[in-house]
C-alpha cells in the first residue's frame, strides 16, 4: 500500500463533534502483537499515520517493525522482555541485545527509548525484583560505550498497583513494601534523565466498583468533579487523579522533578459479562475524549504546564492475549484496518493474515523470539493487587461521596 494514497495533512479527527487537526495531536500508541491475523507491519506505517500517532511504544523490538518505519520520523520505545532481565547482567549479552535491536535501525528508525520489564514490582517476584535495577543499568551502560545514551534512554513501566494510596491525589504514595526497591529505580531515572512510566486504567476502578464510581468520571465525560481537600485542587476525571497521585508518590520520596509519562491507558470494546462499562460507546468515549485532551495541551490541575505524554492501549485487538474478554478487545483498530470503534477515522485496507504472534528467528538474547510475557494479560496485574484493589474501599467511598454530595 502506497502512502501517497492518504493525504494525511488534510486529515482531522472528529470526536463529540469537534474538529480536531490530527496533527495538533501528539499521539502515542502501544503495538502488542499477541495474534496470529495481524497486518504486516508495512502496511500499518499508514495506519498507525492515519491516526495521527507520531509515538509507538512495543513490547519487544521486532526488526520488521523496525524497518518498516524507517525514515517517517515516528518516535519508538522498545520493549526487553521480563524473561530477559537476568542475562542482561552480563556486559556481553547486553552489548549483543542493544547492538541487534537498537543500533542496527539506527538512525534510520528513531528510537529514543527502551524500557527494560514490564509491571516488575507488582509481579511480587523476588528474582525479577532482583535484575531489575542492574538490566536497567547494564543496558545503559552499553548505550553510554556506544555514543548512544543522549539518543536512547532507559526505564521500565509500573502498574499503578504500585501505590498504596492514590486518593486524594495529593496523598498518593508507594507502597511500603515497595520503597526500597522503587528508590534506586528513581535514582536511575534521575541521573540518566529518562521518565517514570506507569500504567493507568480507570477502567479497571470501574468495573470493581460501578456503582460506588460514577461512570461520567472515569470516561472525561461532564460531571462535577471533586475536589482534594488538600490541595483544592479540582479534579473532573479519574485519569488526571491518577497521574497526580503518582507525582505526590514522588514527591513524598523526594523526586519532585522526574517526567511521568503513561506508557498504558485504554478502554476494552467489549468484555465478559461480569466486566461492566466494557463497551463500544464506552471505548469510544474514553479514548475520543482523551485524544482531545492531549490535543488541547492540557496538564493535570497538579501539574497544568506539563505536556501529557500518554500512550494509548492499544492499535489492534488481539485475538491470542489470555485472559478475560476485555483482554482481547482494547484495540482502536480490528486486524483488518478497520476501525474498531467510529472515532472519526476510516482506517485502511489490509491484506489478510500476514503475521504471526511476535515475529520469527533463533530465539536467543539478541532477537527474543515473542513478545514480552510482562505484556500477556492487562488484567493480571489487578489480579496480583489481591485485596488491595485498584484503589481502596476507602478511596472510592471517598470519591463517590465528593461526586455525589
Amino acid at each position: 500500500m502506497e502512502l501517497s494514497k492518504f493525504c494525511y495533512s488534510s486529515l482531522v479527527f472528529l470526536i463529540s463533534g469537534i474538529v480536531l487537526p490530527a496533527v495538533v495531536v501528539a499521539v502515542g500508541i502501544n503495538y502488542g502483537q499477541i495474534a496470529n491475523n495481524l497486518p504486516s507491519p508495512d502496511d500499518v506505517v499508514p495506519l498507525v499515520r492515519s491516526i495521527g500517532a507520531s509515538r509507538v511504544k512495543l513490547y519487544d523490538a521486532d526488526p520488521k517493525v523496525l524497518r518498516a518505519f524507517a525514515n517517517t520520523g515516528v518516535e519508538f520505545i522498545v520493549g526487553l522482555g521480563n524473561e530477559y532481565l537476568s542475562k542482561m547482567r552480563d556486559p556481553d549479552k547486553a552489548l549483543a541485545w542493544v547492538k541487534a535491536n537498537v543500533q542496527a535501525h539506527l538512525p534510520d528508525t528513531n528510537i529514543t527509548c527502551i524500557t527494560v520489564g514490564n509491571e516488575i514490582l507488582t509481579y511480587n517476584d523476588t528474582s525479577l525484583n532482583d535484575n531489575l535495577l542492574p538490566a536497567m543499568q547494564g543496558v545503559h551502560a552499553v548505550l553510554v560505550n556506544l555514543g548512544l545514551d543522549k539518543q536512547v534512554s532507559v526505564t521500565t513501566a509500573h502498574s499503578l498497583a504500585i501505590l498504596e494510596t492514590s486518593y486524594p491525589p495529593s496523598a498518593g504514595a508507594f507502597r511500603q513494601d515497595l520503597i526500597e526497591c522503587i528508590t534506586p529505580i528513581l535514582n536511575f531515572n534521575v541521573k540518566t534523565g529518562s521518565p517514570f512510566l506507569i500504567n493507568a486504567y480507570p477502567f479497571f476502578a470501574y468495573k470493581a466498583n460501578p456503582k460506588q464510581v460514577p461512570i461520567d468520571f472515569v470516561l472525561f465525560q461532564p460531571n462535577q468533579g471533586v475536589v482534594d481537600p488538600d490541595t483544592n485542587l479540582h479534579y473532573d476525571n479519574m485519569l488526571f487523579a491518577q497521574i497526580d497521585a503518582v507525582y505526590s508518590a514522588l514527591a513524598s520520596l523526594g523526586f519532585k522533578k522526574i517526567p511521568v509519562q503513561i506508557s498504558e491507558t485504554g478502554w476494552p470494546s467489549k468484555g465478559d459479562e461480569d466486566e461492566t462499562g466494557a463497551t463500544i460507546e464506552n471505548a469510544k468515549k474514553y479514548n475520543g475524549n482523551l485524544i482531545k485532551l492531549m490535543s488541547q495541551k492540557r496538564g493535570t490541575p497538579m501539574r497544568p504546564n506539563s505536556d501529557l505524554n500518554i500512550y494509548v492501549f492499544a492499535l489492534f485487538n488481539e485475538n491470542m492475549k489470555p485472559g478475560p474478554t476485555s483482554e482481547r478487545n482494547y484495540g482502536l483498530f480490528k486486524p483488518d484496518g478497520t476501525p474498531a470503534y467510529p472515532l472519526g477515522f476510516s482506517g485502511i485496507e489490509v491484506s489478510s493474515n500476514t503475521t504471526t504472534p511476535g515475529y520469527g528467528g533463533n530465539v536467543s538474547v539478541t532477537q527474543p523470539a515473542t513478545s514480552s510475557t510482562g505484556y500477556l494479560s492487562i488484567s493480571s496485574a489487578t489480579e496480583r493487587l489481591g485485596s488491595r484493589g485498584i484503589l481502596s474501599c476507602v478511596c472510592l467511598s471517598w470519591i463517590a461521596l465528593a461526586l455525589r454530595s
